[in-house]
């Protein structure tokens, strides 16, 4: 078997040499040294080598954070192959189409789950593998499988992003490896002797798998590896056991934590690092991660398309709440109109971004990629507003504008001022179609505990600071809302939600 010159294999063997006999994985209760997790490696690539894979093709796997899909990434780049991580809980309507788009060689998923997923063999004849979280079968089958060989494809995501609609992007190892370098000349001190970074965000989650598993790996890092985020408190414990030190992850789990942590009475002390993404972040859930966690959030922003960071606050004591940080130093970008034509950077609009991190296209789909990229640059589809330091505002998806009678109203705006009545914990914002006015605004609004207020009352309270337009015709008190499995807000349920 002749082997691939894959950069992000080369990139872990490096660390692996430098690092062989000390912890590289916390799993379970213990730790694995660099050596363990590449004997598992080792193993799913000679499987996967008799089986027959070839370079240029793809496996993907539905499974939980955990050693076996560290190991199997690490195999197919050792042969020159591609993985792609999906969401086992997308549904068959879902997963179909993306999984005839991927066209793979074999689906690797949960072996407790493996009744979920047979009907992928029989309706679209890939062949499904269960396995453990350690340990792959002795005999793998495949199929056969178109290859490509245009680009050194590493990982290919598939997300639904705004719409519903799946679509699916290839990240290079050049893509991969650009960002992480990025992440790390911006946050100088990020990485020190003792880090350990918990890996907790899903693994189809490019944040996930990218920067809190794959970052740690080719760099030599320790992290602590959690398959489920709930029970909360299970979370804590490994937090607490392995001395993590860096944690990435959504507003929502921020606030999963440090709610729990404040039930308790509980704060953890060896905190040093807390990078935030995916959503915006509510200055009171900064506040809750000082307390509870001891050191404030480094907000950042991210697309899967851009493998994934964008900007990032690099310190505390740089940082500026609010914003995302500045723009990474190998990204360039431009400001435009909702039409696409180039407004002058201090103006607020539309966000287009070019660079070695962003990828060239999506995943044989011809349709999509016209409309977001353009001689090289990506439509992130967000609007932005720059300050005079370059620090980005997130001011909303262009795509979650709201236009009422003509005019623009940004939800972000509209859930700053319901947030800060004492009796709101938290506030989402959509349109709704009207006839008359195009679309009118309605919120749904998580109280306080104990609080108790009526919908006008809030409505009346909006009027004394938004323009008449902007402010909510509707409102409903909710107890959640829909997200996500990565944690997002799903903003298009909600759209269709009645009050």
């Amino acid at each position: 078997m002749v082997y691939v010159n894959n950069k992000m294999y080369d990139l872990y063997i490096n660390s692996w040499k430098n690092k062989k006999e000390e912890n590289c994985i916390w799993w379970m209760g213990e730790w694995w040294s660099w050596n363990k997790i590449n004997c598992l490696a080792l193993d799913c690539e000679k499987k996967l080598s008799k089986a027959g894979f070839k370079k240029g093709q793809r496996i993907g796997f539905m499974l939980p954070n955990s050693p076996i899909v560290i190991a199997l990434s690490l195999a197919t780049w050792k042969l020159g192959g591609t993985v792609a991580p999906m969401n086992p809980k997308a549904g068959m309507e879902n997963l179909v189409p993306t999984l005839e788009l991927l066209d793979l060689s074999t689906v690797f998923v949960f072996a407790e789950k493996k009744e979920l997923f047979l009907p992928i063999e029989k309706m679209l004849q890939i062949p499904v593998i269960p396995t453990s979280f350690t340990e792959i079968e002795e005999t793998i089958r495949l199929r056969d499988a178109k290859e490509e060989n245009n680009d050194d494809i590493a990982v290919i995501f598939s997300t639904s992003g705004t719409s519903g609609l799946p679509k699916s992007v290839p990240c290079t190892s050049e893509n991969i490896i650009s960002n992480i370098d990025d992440a790390l000349s911006v946050a100088t001190d990020f990485i020190q002797e003792d880090t350990v970074f918990l890996n907790l965000l899903p693994n189809f989650h490019s944040l996930g798998f990218n920067t809190s598993s794959i970052l740690p790996l080719l760099k030599g890092v320790k992290q602590a590896i959690v398959p489920t985020f709930i029970p909360v408190e299970k979370t804590i414990e490994t937090i607490k056991m392995a001395r993590v030190t860096a944690i990435i992850a959504v507003p929502t789990v921020l606030s999963f934590l440090t709610g729990t942590l404040a039930k308790r009475g509980e704060k953890i002390k060896h905190i040093s690092r807390i990078v935030s993404g995916g959503d915006k972040l509510a200055t009171s859930l900064d506040a809750r991660c000082c307390e509870y966690l001891r050191t404030g959030v480094l907000e950042g922003y991210g697309l899967t398309e851009c493998s994934p960071i964008v900007a990032f606050n690099s310190s505390v004591e740089k940082r500026k709440l609010g914003t995302v940080g500045p723009l990474f130093p190998s990204l360039k970008m431009e400001i435009r109109d909702r039409a696409g034509r180039l407004k002058d950077k201090q103006e607020e609009g539309v966000l287009w971004i070019k660079g070695p991190s962003v990828v060239k296209s999506y995943f044989r789909d011809e349709a999509n990629t016209k409309e977001r990229f353009k001689n090289g640059w990506f439509n992130t589809g967000d609007v932005v507003r720059i300050d005079s330091d370059g620090y980005i505002e997130i001011i909303d998806r262009a795509t979650d504008i709201i236009i009422v009678g003509g005019f623009n109203v940004f939800p972000k705006e509209v859930e700053t001022v319901l947030c800060k009545h004492p009796a709101v914990k938290s506030a989402v914002v959509v349109g709704e179609k009207n006839s008359l006015a195009g679309e009118i605004v309605k919120a749904f609004i998580i109280l306080n505990d104990d609080a108790k207020i009526q919908p006008k009352e809030l409505i009346d309270y909006s009027k004394k600071t938004l323009a008449h337009y902007k402010v909510p015709r509707k409102i409903a008190f909710v107890s959640e809302y829909p997200l996500s499995p990565a944690g997002k807000i799903l903003r298009r349920v909600l759209r269709v939600t009645k009050i």
